[in-house]
């Protein structure tokens, strides 16, 4: 992967991130990406009393927004860059944009992703890139895929493509904002964004601060990813000892310094789960601009927002994708007021769809595990349907082996319930039985081997 060390790269300058450079990022981009459509959803305007809209960014060619960026950044590179070729590392939807932008523009590319980045995007990273491309995969996480990225660069001279940590990744990302105000044709009173690097949320509130600064922002992180709120509470990027990497498009372990700098001169604060207008009216500043905040959703949350969107809306939506619309059982939006959730990426891999309907139903508190000592007789388990289990109940997973010489034996039982108010009195005629039982607490060592 070595240049020759006697060639030297002279690296492009880089702009300043503000609504002229994000402007400028529409006419280098907007013959390559699709003007995505903003879809009124009527379930969750029922549900919020808003307007709400969701930004289909899952519907361009790559199937996620990251192709702004990329495409943004690699357009201004000059000749002797593109000679030298270019380097990233990703969760996966910016490489695809990395990939496509390679192989139109006819420019060398070695990407690095985790290794447990799912088999459906590796796969679109080799379609999109074809011959131009080269896919590594390197430890489990983001950061462990960047530094190799960032070994790479220091050997070749190659140019860094960062997913978010870039002035003009994250300019190419803010042209959204400016899609979605030509879209509307109402004010803007909220908008929705995931955060995972937070390349998009800076782009996107940097636009909005100038071009509509009466919208409110809501930055939306998994809970087992919240490096965005690390930051703001720590005052600067901290690098987070771990992170849950179910939601692979937004499980970063550090925030990027550029994004962080926007979201902190900007004003954002993180919020528990409070009431937008709330939150809108204590923070507003004195120029009557909106509110920015910064909030987490449970994991499980996300799972559940997938599958409806998917069942009522059609849509395919990847964890990270999905972030938005969970967010809003969280939020309480002014009567009629206009939101729009950003539907950031719909790259998912259709075998994970097994571990997504079984966290959303153990956090609509619909499903529960247990060991229960039956007594090693004919009738036992029969009894056990008939005394223990509800009308609505189901046995959703049984686990037994028979021992000789023993009058008990421990079976792994799961129960899914027909409503999670029914847990009480489940548990109630779990006491009552003669056999003993013990439930599998959620977040127990026990129950994170289980699920």
């Amino acid at each position: 992967m070595s240049n020759s060390p006697d060639v030297v790269v002279t690296k492009s300058a880089l702009p300043a991130l503000d609504a002229q450079e994000i402007d400028a990022a529409i006419e280098r981009i907007q013959h390559v990406i699709a003007a995505t459509p903003l879809q009124y959803s009527d379930r969750l305007s029922a549900l919020t009393g808003a307007h709400v809209y969701l930004k289909r960014e899952d519907l361009q060619g790559v199937r996620s927004y990251k192709i702004r960026g990329a495409y943004n950044l690699i357009a201004q590179l000059n000749e002797a860059e593109r000679a030298a070729g270019v380097v990233t590392a990703s969760a996966g939807n910016h490489a695809q944009g990395v990939a496509f932008a390679c192989r139109t523009m006819q420019i060398k590319g070695r990407i690095y992703v985790p290794a447990n980045t799912p088999k459906q995007k590796r796969d679109r990273i080799r379609a999109h890139g074809g011959a131009f491309v080269e896919l590594f995969m390197i430890g489990e996480t983001y950061d462990a895929a960047a530094a190799a990225a960032a070994e790479d660069v220091a050997e070749t001279g190659a140019t860094m493509v960062p997913p978010f940590d870039d002035v003009r990744t994250a300019a190419g990302q803010g042209t959204i904002a400016a899609e979605i105000l030509t879209q509307l044709d109402a004010p803007l009173d909220t908008i929705v964004v995931p955060v995972g690097g937070g390349g998009c949320i800076a782009g996107i509130a940097t636009y909005l601060h100038e071009r509509s600064p009466k919208t409110s922002i809501v930055g939306i992180e998994p809970s087992g990813a919240a490096s965005m709120t690390a930051a703001l509470v720590a005052g600067g990027p901290v690098t987070l000892p771990d992170v849950d990497p179910f939601v692979d498009g937004a499980a970063v372990k550090r925030i990027g310094d550029v994004p962080y700098e926007v979201v902190s001169r900007l004003g954002a604060a993180v919020v528990s789960h409070a009431s937008l207008p709330l939150v809108a009216r204590q923070l507003q500043t004195r120029s009557g601009s909106g509110s920015f905040v910064v909030n987490q959703i449970d994991e499980g949350a996300i799972c559940t927002a997938m599958l409806e969107l998917y069942q009522s809306e059609g849509i395919i939506a990847e964890p990270a994708g999905a972030l938005s619309v969970a967010a809003l059982q969280n939020l309480t939006f002014e009567p009629g007021s206009t939101v729009v959730c950003l539907i950031s990426g719909g790259n998912n891999d259709v075998s994970r769809y097994g571990e997504i309907l079984e966290r959303s139903l153990v956090h609509l508190g619909l499903k529960h595990y247990f060991l229960v000592d039956f007594p090693q007789e004919p009738g036992a388990l029969r009894r056990f349907l008939s005394d223990v289990l509800g009308p609505d109940d189901d046995i959703a997973l049984f686990e037994y082996v028979k021992r000789n010489n023993r009058e008990t034996g421990a079976a792994l039982v799961g129960i899914e319930l027909g409503s999670a108010d029914g847990l009480a009195s489940l548990l109630e005629r779990m006491e009552r039985a003669p056999m003993q039982s013990e439930r599998l607490e959620p977040g127990s060592p026990a129950y994170r081997y289980l699920t």
